[in-house]
């Protein structure tokens, strides 16, 4: 490509993946206009530059956030000037994928290898990963991409590795529940952190295979079992519940889906799903039948998915590009961006029951903070949601423990 002088584009949610994470305590959800004072070089698709000026376009107050774009490509250059950077990518980190050849796994693997963070992309898979990994291995971007086929080379895939993503797993059909999907996600699950546990046990552990607010338990005491749990380590990825719920609400409102931002807590199914809707930002107003109808959407947008794919598969993209967003924003947490925030499921104290999915600040050792803000001045109907799921989401997460339970009984 030719060097390009003075060339100025703008970058919003729907043009990239490296935006800012979804949530922030006194949060503020922007735009970066970037300016070229030199030339463009890197990678393909979203390329460092040698000098840039970014302008922030806050909708609302609050602490300056660095972008995830201008963080990924350069945390260093956080402490230059508040509005001058210098941007260097820092690609150090080793990703893995468990179950990369799936529906999910492959365009998450493709994102992952756009983050100018990721050094080394290890795709994992029982079968049909090679042709995978040989056909994302041929895009410019940093890292070098490994595969590994099968239960014997499951462990060399682990070995060194800061993030593992696991969405390896059945999908949904239509008719069927994430509950149907529990029997056989929950050995995989537990097979999978076993041998995280005994190859890379202080790696960041993100739980995509369904269902989650049963899975991650699974995990917990898997974990524990091993004698490696880390509670701050190990997350339930609920980040496609914040992406739905933030562009339902933008096109309802007819608001730019870049400044949207609504939390959403509780769980990863159904009713255990609470948009929080009275803490959107930028603030909005919602009649009650705006309330109902978008919580039901948010709840029951996976089925959406499902349905109308007619039985050729479930949300495979959109969860993608939600697992990659918290992908990035765990690197970046990594890499020492001190303002990285997002919502996931994760142990929690937040309300009597041990885990719980809430918006949560994320650092170089995992979670380092519980945002507790979000679940106070609830509205009556938020409150009542909240009192209603928590039955449910007790359950989900007694069947998981006691899954897990049995079979070190088994065993």
């Amino acid at each position: 490509m030719a060097a390009i002088s003075a060339a100025t584009f703008t970058i919003g949610a729907p043009t990239s993946l490296y935006q800012r994470g979804s949530s922030l305590p006194q949060s503020k959800s922007f735009g970066l206009r970037f300016t070229s004072q030199n030339h463009l070089n890197g990678f393909c698709g979203l390329r460092a530059v040698s000098s840039v000026r970014c302008e922030v376009e806050s909708s609302f107050s609050g602490k300056e956030t660095g972008s995830a774009l201008r963080a990924s490509f350069a945390t260093k250059a956080q402490k230059e000037s508040r509005n001058q950077h210098q941007l260097q990518p820092q690609a150090s980190y080793k990703v893995a994928v468990l179950g990369a050849a799936g529906g999910i796994g492959q365009p998450l693997a493709l994102l992952i290898k756009m983050s100018p963070l990721v050094s080394d992309l290890h795709l994992y898979d029982i079968a049909n990963v090679k042709g995978v990994a040989a056909d994302i291995s041929h895009c410019n971007t940093p890292s070098q991409v490994r595969d590994f086929t099968g239960a014997s080379e499951l462990g060399d895939c682990l070995k060194g590795v800061n993030v593992v993503v696991i969405p390896a797993g059945v999908p949904r059909k239509p008719g069927t529940t994430r509950d149907d999907l529990f029997n056989i996600n929950a050995g995989i699950v537990r097979d999978l952190v076993s041998a995280v546990a005994d190859n890379c046990p202080g790696a960041f552990i993100h739980i995509i295979s369904n269902p989650v607010n049963s899975t991650v338990p699974i995990a917990a005491e898997i974990l524990k079992q091993k004698g490696v749990y880390d509670p701050k380590k190990l997350f339930g990825v609920t980040t496609l519940d914040v992406v739905r719920a933030n562009t339902f609400v933008a096109q309802r409102k007819n608001l730019k889906l870049i400044d949207v931002d609504v939390p959403v807590v509780g769980g990863h199914a159904g009713i255990t799903i609470l948009p929080l809707l009275s803490k959107t930002r930028p603030s909005a107003s919602f009649t009650d039948e705006e309330i109902e109808e978008l919580t039901v959407r948010i709840q029951n947008a996976g089925t959406e998915v499902v349905e109308a794919k007619a039985g050729a598969g479930s949300a495979t993209l959109s969860m993608a590009y939600a697992a990659a967003r918290f992908v990035e924003s765990s690197l970046r947490a990594l890499d020492g961006d001190g303002d990285v925030y997002e919502c996931a499921y994760v142990q929690s104290d937040l309300t009597e029951l041990p885990f719980f999915a809430s918006r949560v600040k994320l650092g170089k050792k995992g979670v380092e903070a519980l945002i507790p803000s979000d679940l106070q001045g609830l509205t009556e109907y938020e409150q009542k949601a909240l009192e209603a799921l928590k039955p449910e989401l007790k359950s989900s997460i007694e069947r998981g423990v006691a899954f897990a339970q049995k079979q070190t009984v088994a065993a």
